[in-house]
């Protein structure tokens, strides 16, 4: 929002649902998609007497994620009851944790390739676990129909990430949503499929203006349903615009009397956020420690254990691409952002060429164009490292020409064909030098003003006898014959 007469501020809370086997307090399966309230117990659907066990897996996922967002991991952390009344939260509570969470006061750095902003760090306030509640299923349609409750989602582990308010447009936000999901996947933590519910994201937004001299904040709003980073984006624009023209109207501001943070929800296909509740602060939901779960407690030598096994994260291997590879900040975002499977496949191939640009350049315009046009992964790309290797050294030695490497990937990647095999059905053949130049002195003897052109120092007019030679002969190879054509030239 350039040239907009005032700051946006905005904080984020993002819950990632991990990627465990069970849930976070009994041994139901945590799985998408199965029929309503068929992966329920007495334990997640909050029965009387039923006593929840804490899953270790949730755990470690969860401190995996916290080190990876440079958070500070305390020794001791404990369980919380949040107590509030809906009816998909059978119990009455969700268990989360208040005032002594899993991690805090990490950060995540966040570099914009397209040069909207520089590179930012943003502030992580905590990072820590709680069950997930049910879904409500509401008639959508006719507005007429009953409500139902789903709870198989009651229960699922959370890792709920609360960054400071340090973003200030919506390009920002983006760029980190981006950052956290690539972070969290590399250390595969959560599939982070915000279709499927794994990665839901809720945004504090509020406005800082000048009046009279001083700085005033219009009232926080927490806006909700958000199911894609788009409408992420598009809900903060809207949101921002909208307080701006509630505060023109009415001057309020937080601390004024009566005004209260508030939750309002986004309408996608409306493109507008519409009020739904005051906002609740932490003394309305009554936290207090849950009785039935023990504290979690760790050493500084398990913690460092785990801090150990994180294995290279996203900055730090595009960093290593850009000096190892000579690949541009630009190269290096785009490899990395496809997956660590990707960048193997490009280091391997690179490592065998030693043409780390080049590499790139073919996987961006050719490989990942074939994964998206069929919807694979670089595992099912029916080019192995080695033969892709082979095939970019045929057209570094000017075996091949680009274009007829192209033809030659092409034909592998569709027939299963060896290199070898798809150049012999393509025709594709190694002119022998002799016979370059044999045919290279035919075509001087035949373009005597070419060659006038060519003592005169016009070396482009030699590109008319390489257009030639190509007619004669598709094999032949566009440089050696610009470099014989050169050579003769001068001795004629």
């Amino acid at each position: 929002m350039k040239g907009q007469p005032f700051i946006m501020v905005i904080g984020l809370e993002v819950h990632v649902q991990l990627a465990t086997q069970s849930k976070l307090f009994c041994r139901c399966a945590n799985r998408y998609g199965e029929a309503a309230n068929t992966l329920t117990c007495p334990v997640c659907a909050g029965m009387p007497g039923a006593l929840p066990v804490m899953n270790r897996e949730a755990y470690a996922l969860a401190l995996r994620a916290a080190l990876g967002l440079n958070c500070e991991i305390p020794t001791f952390t404990k369980w919380d009851r949040k107590n509030y009344f809906y009816p998909d939260l059978p119990k009455g509570f969700q268990t989360s944790q208040f005032d002594l969470p899993l991690s805090q006061n990490g950060h995540l750095e966040i570099i914009d390739p397209d040069g909207v902003f520089a590179s930012k760090r943003v502030g992580i306030i905590r990072a820590h676990l709680e069950e997930d509640a049910g879904k409500s299923l509401h008639d959508e349609v006719t507005g007429k129909g009953d409500s139902r409750i789903d709870l198989n989602r009651c229960g699922t582990p959370l890792l709920e990430i609360v960054s400071e308010p340090d973003l200030r447009s919506a390009e920002e936000v983006g760029v980190y949503l981006s950052e956290l999901k690539l972070l969290l996947s590399y250390l595969e933590v959560s599939d982070c499929n915000m279709q499927e519910g794994s990665l839901r994201v809720d945004a504090n937004v509020n406005l800082h203006l000048q009046q009279d001299g001083a700085l005033r904040a219009t009232p926080i709003v927490e806006v909700k349903n958000m199911n894609s980073f788009r409408a992420v984006g598009r809900a903060i624009e809207y949101e921002g615009e909208r307080q701006y023209a509630v505060w023109q109207e009415t001057g309020r501001a937080l601390g004024d009397p009566g005004v209260t943070k508030e939750t309002r929800g986004w309408d996608d296909a409306a493109g507008v956020t519409r009020p739904q509740r005051s906002k609740e602060e932490s003394s309305d939901y009554r936290y207090f420690p849950e009785p039935d779960l023990p504290p979690v407690v760790i050493t500084h030598q398990e913690i460092q254990a785990y801090r150990d096994l994180l294995g290279e994260l996203p900055a730090d291997l595009r960093s290593r691409l850009m000096a190892q590879y000579n690949l541009s900040a630009y190269d290096s975002d785009v490899l990395v952002n496809q997956g660590r499977p990707l960048v193997d496949f490009f280091q391997q191939v690179a490592d065998f060429s030693g043409e780390g640009k080049v590499v790139s350049n073919w996987i961006q315009q050719d490989v990942l164009r074939f994964l998206s046009e069929t919807s694979q992964t670089i595992a099912a790309y029916p080019v192995k490292t080695d033969t892709f290797a082979q095939l970019l050294q045929a057209v570094a030695e000017e075996k091949l020409t680009t274009g007829r490497g192209r033809e030659v990937l092409a034909k592998m990647v569709t027939e299963g064909e060896s290199l070898e095999a798809a150049m012999a059905s393509l025709g594709i053949a190694e002119v022998d030098t002799e016979e370059t130049e044999q045919l290279c002195r035919e075509l001087l003897a035949a373009n005597p003003q070419v060659v006038a052109d060519l003592k005169n120092g016009k070396q482009k007019a030699v590109g008319a006898l390489i257009g030639q030679a190509k007619r004669r002969n598709p094999n032949i190879q566009p440089g050696q014959v610009q470099e014989i054509c050169l050579r003769l030239a001068d001795q004629m």
